[in-house]
């Protein structure tokens, strides 16, 4: 039973849910008892269908989009919808018109974006599980910053039927939880999950000197460096993270300013339309060198990860930041490139900072090979023991 008062009252502190379906019932099959939490660009029937925008504020949906279509069809509850950035575009889901959502680890400190809703529900427990949706990095950066467990498919593994999207190239819907076993069974009930073996020979990793990155988040990486010894290979891309990363962004708001161009722009932030201008005013031959770097870019990674099996990164560069602070522009300069790729990758708690905010480790694969990149998250997972609950956590359902 769902402890529907004490759901709600939890939530009050947090602003993780914007709406809850209090009829919300479940089903008999592999998910049957999982709550499950949907971020507001993913189509719930009967419930709000906003993309945190003003615009579709009053939006329901008509029919479930077919990930919660599958989770429903596998006993899973959908208990509400989750709070995000407007339009899914941002790092921090401070939301103009649904307000802010906070992590629970820390008062005052953002989740992350832009499914920030999802990280700081799931690390609360207020749901046992979350979907949110990632363009660069909107899943796995909140689940790093909330030190949770987040899981994106490769964008061709899932279907985006049901979803507002930002990008259609780079979207992908992504489940987030606090344990790999009920992120694997999500992740199998809603993807196409590969048993393919991945390559047998060493790791991967990036040389990267452009990536501002905490010192906790260098030296945690390094340890985890140490483990895996001389079985890690070290590549370079042809480009610098922080210039992929903004092609990745540029050819977002390029496809976002296209969507909104014909709505009422009275019903869009001043900040939404301050970064839906970055692509149209792009030049021509900007654009192309854009995506020059970004077919270069997944050309190299799919090579990497065939090669060598997986590639380990940090998932970001930092751990969450106050609500107060400007968002690090470079937040999804290493989650960034699974998207361009077309690549599944998992984030997996790995520690924590001195502010005490958790950080996360990131291991792409390729795509039918999921099964492995699991396993190997598994065997990481044991060494590392990065997840802590909140001391707010709460056992709601």
């Amino acid at each position: 039973m769902i402890d529907w008062d004490t759901l709600e009252t939890a939530n009050r502190r947090l602003n993780a849910f914007t709406d809850f379906d209090r009829t919300a019932t479940g089903g008999t099959g592999p998910l049957a008892g999982v709550t499950v939490g949907v971020k507001g660009n993913i189509a719930v029937r009967d419930m709000r269908w906003t993309a945190g925008c003003e615009l579709y504020r009053d939006r329901v949906a008509s029919e479930d989009a077919a990930v919660v279509a599958a989770l429903r069809a596998a006993g899973g509850t959908m208990i509400g919808m989750l709070n995000m950035e407007e339009a899914a575009l941002g790092a921090k889901t401070d939301n103009p018109w649904f307000g802010k959502t906070f992590n629970p680890h820390k008062e005052g400190y953002t989740p992350g974006g832009s499914s920030g809703g999802s990280g700081a529900a799931v690390a609360a427990g207020l749901c046992d599980v979350a979907l949110g949706t990632d363009t660069m990095g909107s899943v796995r950066i909140p689940a790093a910053y909330c030190g949770v467990y987040g899981f994106k498919p490769a964008q061709s593994a899932i279907s985006q039927d049901g979803l507002e999207l930002a990008e259609q190239s780079l979207d992908c819907i992504g489940p987030l939880a606090r344990n790999l076993d009920l992120l694997e069974k999500v992740a199998r009930v809603i993807s196409d999950f590969g048993e393919d073996e991945a390559a047998t020979g060493s790791l991967a990793t990036l040389v990267e000197t452009g990536v501002d990155c905490e010192l906790e988040v260098i030296e945690n990486f390094r340890d985890i460096m140490r483990w895996a010894g001389e079985t890690i290979a070290v590549a370079q891309l042809k480009h610098p993270l922080s210039r992929i990363r903004f092609a990745g962004f540029i050819k977002t708001t390029k496809a976002m300013a296209a969507h909104f161009a014909e709505e009422d722009q009275s019903k869009l932030s001043d900040g939404l339309k301050k970064l839906l201008a970055y692509g149209p005013k792009r030049s021509a031959a900007d654009w192309d060198e854009d995506q020059a770097i970004l077919e270069q870019t997944a050309e190299t990674m799919q090579m990497l990860v065939a090669k060598h099996g997986f590639c380990i990164l940090p998932t970001a560069p930092q751990g969450a930041f106050a609500h107060s602070e400007d968002a690090p522009a470079n937040q999804a300069d290493y989650t960034c490139l699974a998207n361009i790729s077309d690549l599944p990758a998992i984030t997996i708690p790995s520690g924590f900072n001195d502010n005490g905010m958790p950080l996360g480790l990131q291991i792409l694969a390729s795509k039918g090979c999921e099964a492995d990149l699991f396993a190997l998250a598994r065997k990481l997972d044991e060494k590392l023991r990065g997840y802590r609950r909140p001391e707010t956590y709460l056992e709601i359902t």
